[in-house]
């Protein structure tokens, strides 16, 4: 593939950084077509020519209607970049199967649909690429993130064997890795956790985690959004991309960590991390 102006489809757009990565990519001249459930808050987009339009992730039918009409109007699909996703935090035992299952066909079938969607087309092509928003979350594992490191070890393993799978055809399949990114994202996990542990066995240490997930992701430690938007933009017009963008606060070094020491020992670490206090100066430094 070439710098050249591309069509790319965008999932999760109606905020954060697929918003901000189907504005920044329309500037660069590409042929957006942004896609979330809110297209009311993708009105904005419009005006750098993205077209907006209406998907749910978690409907097949919906799905395949978004893919056929971009088809329809461009007769090529250049890049598919999965950003929708959410997560849910709770103790294994308090995560209801129902909310389980709705965070693995969010954040891993919802994906793997658009990609069995699109590569018929890339294949026909003979090029293509497809992005995938995994997490740090998907190469290690904390307390109360079950549910969430089940989706993004998923998405890991399954963009592996699509780089593989489709590497004969000229299909380039990158994963993002965020670290510590300031978004909602930690906001409305350690509501979640709450929400899921008032009352139960892990109240304790639950309050305690979703008191230092609010923390942080209220302060001014983490990375930027835009560190995210950036990989994401190389990873498009990148000649030759790598299968892996790994970025932002704590996302080497979360990793290295994690592949080094022994289990009890992570184990022991993430239990004392989740009940410590993040000093002041720490929540008011400014992003990487």
């Amino acid at each position: 593939m070439t710098n050249c102006s591309k069509v790319i489809l965008i999932t999760g757009a109606s905020s954060g950084i697929g918003f901000d990565s189907a504005q920044t990519l329309a500037r660069q001249g590409h042929k957006v077509y942004a896609a979330a459930r809110r297209v009311d808050r993708m009105e904005p987009l419009k005006a750098d020519g993205v077209t907006i339009m209406k998907m749910d992730v978690t409907d097949g039918s919906s799905m395949a209607e978004g893919v056929k009409a971009v088809l329809a109007t461009e007769g090529r699909i250049d890049v598919l970049v999965n950003n929708a996703g959410y997560g849910y935090f709770g103790a294994v035992e308090n995560v209801t199967m129902e909310e389980a299952r709705r965070q693995l066909e969010v954040n891993v079938f919802g994906l793997a649909e658009l990609c069995r969607l699109v590569l018929p087309v890339m294949r026909k092509q003979g090029a293509g690429r497809i992005i995938n928003t995994s997490s740090i979350a998907g190469k290690m594992v904390m307390p109360f993130g079950a549910w969430y490191h089940v989706s993004k070890y998923s998405v890991e393993a399954l963009s592996d064997a699509l780089r593989m799978e489709m590497k004969p055809f000229g299909v380039d399949v990158v994963l993002i890795e965020p670290g510590g990114i300031k978004t909602d994202w930690g906001i409305i996990a350690a509501k979640h956790l709450a929400e899921s542990s008032k009352g139960t066995a892990y109240e304790k240490e639950a309050l305690q985690e979703a008191d230092l997930l609010h923390t942080a992701y209220s302060g001014r430690y983490l990375s930027a959004p835009s560190v995210v938007t950036h990989a994401i933009s190389r990873a498009v017009n990148s000649h030759r991309p790598k299968p892996r963008y790994r970025i932002g606060r704590f996302a080497t070094t979360a990793i290295w960590t994690h592949t080094i020491l022994p289990a009890r020992w992570w184990d022991r670490m993430m239990r004392k991390g989740m009940q410590m206090k993040l000093p002041r100066a720490m929540q008011d430094s400014g992003n990487l």
